[in-house]
Formats: structure tokens, sequence, C-alpha cells
């Protein structure tokens, strides 16, 4: 409950680091365990940054029909935040035959508009 309860309410993706930071009365293995049991379950799903590091939030879908309808993310290469951009969803993507896609994600990097503005 404690990971779940850290993660409600964020609007962006947070780090395992971050999720340490928030949840200091558990271990990082606890935490990466409950992680894990989430992800099996879609109860989140991670994004990578694009520098290495795994990504979590909350899955906002309400059955699996929806699991690969996701949205963009962008990384700021400033404050090194990255940002879940809900209202511009992924385009479809038709892929060979053979292939199947279980995820997808799109990650935009730039500048975000606080750090834009303080330039």
């Amino acid at each position: 409950m404690l990971v779940y309860q850290a993660l409600t309410g964020q609007h962006r993706p947070l780090s395992m680091r971050e999720l340490e930071y928030k949840l200091q009365t558990l271990d990082k293995s606890s935490i990466f365990r409950v992680l894990t049991l989430f992800l099996e379950h879609d109860v989140v799903h991670a994004v990578e940054d694009g520098r290495g590091v795994e990504l979590y939030e909350l899955c906002h879908h309400d059955d699996d029909s929806d699991h690969m309808a996701s949205h963009l993310h962008f990384y700021c290469e400033k404050c090194k935040r990255t940002y879940c951009i809900e209202e511009m969803p992924l385009p479809a993507v038709e892929l060979p035959e053979g292939y199947h896609a279980h995820s997808m994600s799109f990650m935009v990097k730039g500048v975000c508009p606080e750090c834009n503005k303080s330039h």
C-alpha cells in the first residue's frame, strides 16, 4: 500500500531512487519486489528515460484492452525530470507479420516549460 500511495497523485513517473526517498521506512529490495509484482499485474508500467533509468507510474486503464494505449513521455535535459504528456496518445504502429508487441514507449527529449522560462 505504501508504494501504491507514493505513486498516487504523481503527475510524472518516479525512479526507484525517488521512491526510496519518499518511502524511507521501506528498504530498496522491498520496494523493488512490490514494483515487480505491480508490473506483473499491470498496476504500474515502467518507462526508460533515455539515460538508462527505469521510471514507474500507475496504469490508468480500466481493462487489458487499453494496455497498449499509452501516452508520450517528455524528458527535460535541464532539470532531469520525466513528464507524462497524457493528452497526446502514442501513434498506432503496424509491425511486420509475425511480430507481436507487448508494450511501447515514446520519449521526447528537450526542455520543459519551467526550465524554458528560467532560461
